[in-house]
């Protein structure tokens, strides 16, 4: 969230700071506990075919199932107009409920009630011995890319202020965002929207159309080393499914030195 050092603006209110001005800070407003990321559903039309191994980051595709809030038709419409696309990021919390009632309680639109389902559990709690009840977990090769968890997860909107009531940050890239985070900054949910009259075209407009609406544009992941990481991921890309995108051109690392200082070596750079 950023907002100006001096301002006179009624707290709360929404405004447009400009980069400049941005100051990153974190009130530590949560109202009721949040642990993490807990997983990131995919709605898919082929669950079987789409899913891959996600190492220590669960992701899930869903094609079917027989949780209770699950909605066969909303799925394939979903998937008709989306694609492969995410539908929800689930978040655990110590007590769904209460996460519930007070989020609604401040204008979050639900799409379902809290739901008790095997064992007891309030449905976005998750015990260790399970992902969720009736899934049943299936063996397949043991590969490990390095990858840990979730960073964060960033969403495309076409307006910020009906959607947020924070102080936002902008700067000439197309885009206003903003970072809403828990107290301990374990769940970032960044949220942009388009800006017009740019040189170039917002990518977030460009994202809203091809994605016909406001979705899930990007999930940066966390790796312990990410050069290995990438050597893994493209030992198995062809096997995996994983695409990468072009190599830049020589050019781009010519510079590279200086703008990234002193957090890759020579080596790694090379």
């Amino acid at each position: 969230m950023g907002k100006e050092n001096e301002t006179s603006e009624t707290p709360g209110e929404f405004k447009l700071v400009g980069f400049s001005n941005f100051v990153r800070t974190n009130s530590r407003s949560d109202l009721f506990k949040v642990n993490r990321f807990h997983h990131v559903e995919f709605w898919c039309s082929d669950a079987t075919n789409t899913a891959r191994p996600s190492m220590d980051v669960n992701l899930s595709h869903t094609a079917t199932a027989s949780i209770p809030t699950f909605n066969h038709e909303t799925c394939r419409n979903f998937s008709a107009k989306h694609g492969l696309a995410v539908r929800a990021i689930a978040i655990e919390v110590d007590d769904a409920e209460l996460a519930f009632t007070t989020s609604v309680a401040h204008g979050a639109k639900p799409s379902a009630s809290p739901i008790l389902l095997d064992n007891g559990a309030v449905i976005t709690e998750s015990p260790d011995n399970w992902f969720l009840p009736k899934f049943e977990a299936v063996s397949s090769f043991p590969l490990d890319y390095g990858i840990r968890r979730l960073d964060h997860a960033v969403g495309n909107v076409p307006e910020l202020a009906p959607a947020l009531n924070y102080d936002v940050g902008t700067s000439e890239s197309g885009l206003n965002a903003v970072v809403l985070a828990n107290n301990e900054e374990t769940v970032l949910l960044p949220m942009n929207e388009p800006v017009f009259g740019t040189k170039r075209k917002s990518q977030i407009q460009t994202y809203l159309e091809h994605n016909e609406g406001a979705g899930v544009q990007h999930l940066p992941l966390v790796s312990e080393d990410i050069f290995r990481t990438l050597r893994e991921m493209r030992k198995c890309s062809a096997v995996e499914g994983f695409e990468f995108m072009p190599s830049p051109p020589p050019t781009y690392y010519e510079n590279l030195k200086s703008r990234a200082g002193d957090v890759l070596s020579d080596e790694q750079i090379k």
